[in-house]
């Protein structure tokens, strides 16, 4: 029997372009990057990061995956001309964006084109959700559901959970569930290195305590159509503890994070990360191949997971390992442990 080819995904930041300014958003908090004259992509270039994006993924003998996003993706100049590109080779793609853009011919274009599903942003309910991104951003959320639910797309609902609106995550899961959204997911908030983290940032028993609230929410709204996914690594370890999950003595990695391993980033200019939520500049495919990229010493040092601390002698090393992007954001070192694990 032919077994499947694992999945290489490329998170593809096409613009910065944005109707929004959220706090917690790592564009607004590069000052440096903002006030810089790095441009986009052109159309060429775009078509080029495609065939060597296909390119490396045949020689890793992976399945690829592009998540298309911004900025706002739909604010990209040349985003009907890539799309159809992209849908010509046969690449799997959804889009992360915004709610503003979208109309019925819109949505209907883009499952032409092959769009899996359309992930948009809800982080708290109505006056949290607008006083981190935009005024009327909450009730225009809702009102695209299902308009893109009509031309026959996934929907997904992220939230980037924080001290400013973890109490609001269990009644807003109870909202996108009666709006019969495909998915929901939440992240942790990534600070800046040198930030106060004190307002925005939870203790592990609060995290813990997050989990089991919202772990009640899931199970009692398990039948009501609504994917919970479990994005956090952290769950793993929640999971493990209540005995709802067992490991084996792998090895290898089994499950965690995929930086450094099956997932890239690749910034409006062309600069490539090993993953969006902190700064990890590794290359550009203006002027390298990402398959050398890929494999170029800076990559290579986030395969180290021997050097994380708090990881390196767990059990559950293979299959967690928190999240290093929020152990940047908190310390200014990836090899910090999890700021929120509450492992021993």
């Amino acid at each position: 029997m032919k077994s499947e080819k694992k999945i290489f995904s490329m998170q593809w930041h096409l613009t910065d372009s944005c109707d929004q300014a959220c706090k917690h958003c790592y564009i607004y908090q590069n000052a440096d990057y903002l006030k810089s004259e790095k441009k986009e992509l052109n159309l060429d270039e775009a078509i080029l990061v495609v065939d060597d994006f296909l390119s490396f993924c045949e020689k890793m003998k992976c399945e690829p995956r592009l998540s298309i996003t911004g900025g706002d993706p739909l604010l990209y100049k040349n985003i009907w001309k890539i799309l159809s590109y992209i849908f010509s080779k046969g690449i799997r793609f959804s889009i992360l964006g915004n709610p503003f853009h979208l109309t019925d011919e819109v949505c209907s274009k883009l499952k032409e084109l092959g769009c899996v599903s359309y992930q948009m942003s809800l982080d708290g309910l109505r006056e949290t959700h607008d006083s981190i991104r935009k005024k009327g951003s909450f009730d225009a959320t809702l009102e695209k559901i299902p308009m893109l639910k009509k031309a026959g797309m996934r929907t997904t609902i992220m939230t980037t959970v924080s001290k400013l609106n973890y109490l609001d995550i269990p009644d807003l899961i109870e909202i996108v569930v009666e709006n019969k959204v495909d998915t929901y997911a939440f992240a942790r908030y990534c600070p800046t290195p040198g930030d106060d983290t004190k307002e925005s940032s939870m203790t592990p028993e609060e995290y813990k305590n997050f989990l089991q609230n919202v772990w009640n929410v899931y199970e009692r709204l398990a039948d009501k159509g609504t994917t919970f996914s479990l994005k956090d690594h952290l769950w793993t370890l929640f999971l493990y503890e209540k005995g709802l999950i067992s490991i084996g003595d792998s090895k290898s990695i089994v499950a965690g994070c995929n930086c450094g391993f099956r997932h890239i980033t690749l910034l409006p200019d062309g600069t490539m990360y090993a993953c969006r939520r902190f700064t990890s500049p590794i290359g550009n495919v203006r002027n390298e191949k990402i398959i050398s990229i890929f494999f170029s010493k800076k990559m290579e040092e986030y395969r180290t997971i021997e050097k994380m601390s708090g990881c390196a002698d767990c059990n559950l090393l293979n299959y967690c390992r928190g999240c290093h992007a929020v152990s940047f954001g908190t310390y200014g070192s990836y090899f910090e442990k999890d700021p929120q694990c509450w492992k021993k």
